[in-house]
């Protein structure tokens, strides 16, 4: 197979997706209405609820979203073959994760910015909303955790990704002051801040900064986890344009701009795609395809972390509704081609099928390291550059995005400590509600060690985790539009297909995890599974009553939950 003819099918189909059907669902399905007050508008604050142009809010939704898993999912997922990762990605992106973070973004948009979890309350109900809360806190404990120790390896393996990843948020910070206080255009900001982060990879090439073994008695990927948790704690409680919106919409134009090498040097090159289309001799040990592969590959096709995402900090940023198709639906298009991206490189990315199956030898030994080691060889054989510095170009650019993930991360999950707090009857200020997330996720991290990888205990459970949460908000906007009369069926196959493959890895899961004698993860998966059967029942019995109830007032709506709540 060749590797251009792939990327071709590939990228056209997503982007038809997003020229056809995004509009198709924005007008018919979403009806974005143009005239509709933002909460952006409405609750204007200069830290969460800022109006924000439509292509810097695309930036910083793109790279939240996408962080490290569009990479990690399909370069582990390709070990059954490239033909299933690849239909996987290409028909999700278009049919399941542009409609769900579109989606997911309309409907926080109409209830005053308020997170997806808030409005389970609203639409499913009391008990409902508690069980979705501990799915959204459990798989925003994974995410901090785990792109923790992702961005500390990547650090320790590649260090001339260091400089250029630090030396980022200087020009974030910059780019922030010169957008919002000097008043600099979007072009001219864009130029200046996408040549200081090129600039940047050169000077990282050229000085690789390595740390000595041991650092404060603690081993380098230990300590870069720490000042990752101290830098995301920061960032979290900085107003969103002076450090989070520049540097998402800065890495946003870096990510393209990677990717436009990456696909231009498959265009000269044309490398041959050596591993199989479906993979008959997968290692032993390597789960069934059906339904890991739904689940490993989550972020790419469809993914819960980005409903959080959107109704968490986008959603208060949104200056018009209809902004909405480009910030949901083509963040999704964007993580869409990273994952077709990563498919080619590492299939495509060496030279003989035997040398594939050596980095393949084991289910989950292929991963981020594959991709910057594959994807570097096709950059230096179809443009030219420098092994090391095509290596440096998509580490830091792996690295880049998995460090946006993490400053929303922390940010999404101190709302959601909040609104647990809330729950309970008791208050909890803006410092506290960090600190509690800091003290979860560095004490899962270093929990099971020195080393600071403890996340990776729980990690196993992300991708069914991640896929139910998916499963959960598209039922919200399911709901929604049967209140409003509206088609609802791109919504309910999405949403059925989901859920099952989610249920039925998370009952294959609990088999491997009794069979380990895994109890910790063994009882994880069995609150997860019991929450999500809950919800279920209460989600299609609240559809079903919706179907029974009038038509909602739209337009009196808005005004029904309490304007206090902001999450």
């Amino acid at each position: 197979m060749n590797s251009l003819a792939l990327a071709v099918v590939g990228v056209a189909m997503i982007l038809l997706g997003y020229f056809l059907y995004s509009k198709f669902i924005s007008r018919r399905i979403f009806k974005l209405d143009p005239d509709y007050e933002t909460p952006a508008h409405r609750y204007e604050d200069g830290v969460d609820f800022v109006p924000t142009n439509k292509w810097v809010l695309w930036g910083h939704h793109f790279t939240s979203v996408a962080g490290a898993a569009p990479i990690v999912g399909p370069a582990v997922a390709v070990i059954w073959g490239w033909l299933p990762a690849f239909l996987w990605v290409t028909l999700g992106t278009v049919f399941f994760a542009g409609m769900h973070d579109m989606g997911s973004l309309w409907a926080s948009a109409r209830h005053k910015g308020l997170s997806i979890g808030t409005l389970s309350g609203k639409y499913i109900g009391r008990h409902g909303r508690n069980l979705f809360l501990v799915v959204i806190f459990l798989l925003l404990l994974m995410v901090n955790a785990v792109f923790a120790v992702v961005i500390a390896g990547l650090l320790v393996s590649t260090p001339t990704a260091v400089i250029p990843t630090w030396g980022a948020i200087v020009v974030a910070l910059l780019i922030g002051q010169a957008m919002y206080r000097l008043k600099w255009s979007l072009p001219i900001v864009s130029v200046v801040g996408v040549l200081a982060l090129y600039g940047l990879m050169f000077v990282g090439d050229a000085f690789p900064i390595v740390l000595p073994d041991t650092i404060l008695g603690m081993s380098a990927t230990a300590f870069w986890i720490v000042v990752l948790f101290l830098y995301a704690g920061v960032a979290s409680l900085l107003p969103v344009w002076v450090l989070l919106q520049p540097r998402d919409y800065i890495n946003g134009l870096q990510l393209f701009i990677g990717l436009g090498i990456l696909y231009l040097a498959i265009m000269i090159s044309t490398p041959t795609v050596v591993a199989p289309a479906v993979n008959q001799n997968v290692p032993e040990g390597t789960p069934s395809l059906f339904p890991l592969l739904f689940v490993t590959i989550a972020c790419g096709a469809i993914s819960g972390f980005h409903g959080i995402v959107s109704s968490g900090t986008s959603s208060k940023q949104l200056n018009r509704e209809p902004d909405a198709r480009l910030v949901g639906y083509f963040g999704a298009v964007g993580e869409g081609l990273l994952a077709l991206g990563t498919i080619i490189a590492t299939t495509a990315g060496f030279r003989t099928l035997a040398e594939w199956e050596s980095v393949y030898a084991a289910f989950n030994d292929g991963g981020v390291a594959a991709f910057v080691s594959a994807g570097g060889d096709i950059i230096n054989a179809g443009l030219g550059i420098p092994s090391s510095l095509s290596a440096t170009i998509l580490a830091t650019m792996a690295v880049l995005f998995a460090a946006t993930t993490m400053d929303t991360g922390v940010r999404l999950q101190r709302f959601v400590v909040s609104e647990i707090g809330e729950i309970m009857g008791i208050k909890i200020n803006v410092l506290v509600s960090t600190l509690v997330v800091l003290a979860c996720t560095m004490g899962l991290a270093f929990g099971a060690g020195g080393d600071g990888s403890g996340g990776m205990v729980i990690w196993p459970l992300f991708g069914t985790t991640n896929q139910l949460l998916a499963a959960l908000t598209l039922s919200i906007i399911a709901i929604m539009l049967i209140q409003r009369r509206r088609p609802v069926l791109p919504v309910l196959i999405p949403l059925v297909f989901v859920l099952v493959v989610s249920i039925y890895a998370l009952i294959v899961q609990m088999g491997q995890f009794l069979a380990e004698q895994n109890w910790l993860l063994l009882i994880l998966d069995l609150i997860i599974l019991v929450a999500a059967v809950w919800v279920v029942v209460e989600a299609a019995s609240s559809m079903n009553r919706a179907r029974k109830d009038p038509a909602v007032d739209e337009n009196a709506e808005a005004d029904e939950l309490d304007p206090s709540t902001r999450l």
